[in-house]
């Protein structure tokens, strides 16, 4: 039977804890933390990761029809999400804080806006164009899904004695 650690916070705030650390798991690649939240943000995370792996391939061409700059009727293809990819990225969205891009250091305003332009939700679109396709393609050379993540052990904390680890996504 699983059983849920209460990381000594309330249930919205034990929640709210969770999610962010998986955010910042999925943005950055490792976490550092104590073993406990560890162990409560793996099983978070790894869902998400599974749900992205099973959904990522869903996508429809959609042919529309625009103007030019003459006024000219022209045909463009567009991709699109499925109705799975779009549901799985809707859930997401839901569950995980919004993480923005951030400017590289002697990176231009003017370059910066163009990079990021056409990103709503950078960490839905790093999970969906660079995890997903890479863990399917892992699961299909090992033959096996799941197991994203590492914990590595660091030792104790000093202050309060609390073992901590590191937390990372495997390559």
């Amino acid at each position: 039977m699983a059983q849920n650690r209460k990381l000594g916070k309330r249930t919205d705030q034990r929640v709210a804890l969770v999610y962010s650390q998986a955010a910042q798991l999925l943005w950055y690649g490792k976490i550092e933390t104590t073993v406990e939240r560890a162990k409560e943000v793996r099983k978070v995370a790894e869902k998400m990761i599974t749900l992205a792996v099973n959904n990522y391939q869903d996508t429809v061409k959609v042919t529309k029809m625009k103007d030019n700059q003459k006024n000219e009727k022209i045909a463009v293809e567009f991709t699109n999400d499925g109705p799975k990819k779009l549901a799985a990225r809707r859930r997401l969205m839901a569950l995980l804080p919004d993480i923005q891009e951030q400017k590289v250091a002697k990176e231009s305003k003017q370059t910066f806006r163009e990079r990021t332009a056409d990103i709503k939700h950078p960490l839905i679109e790093k999970i969906f164009g660079e995890y997903a396709p890479k863990y399917d393609k892992r699961a299909e050379e090992k033959g096996q899904k799941g197991g994203y993540t590492r914990i590595i052990k660091t030792g104790n904390r000093r202050g309060d004695d609390a073992s901590t680890c590191i937390l990372e996504l495997v390559d």
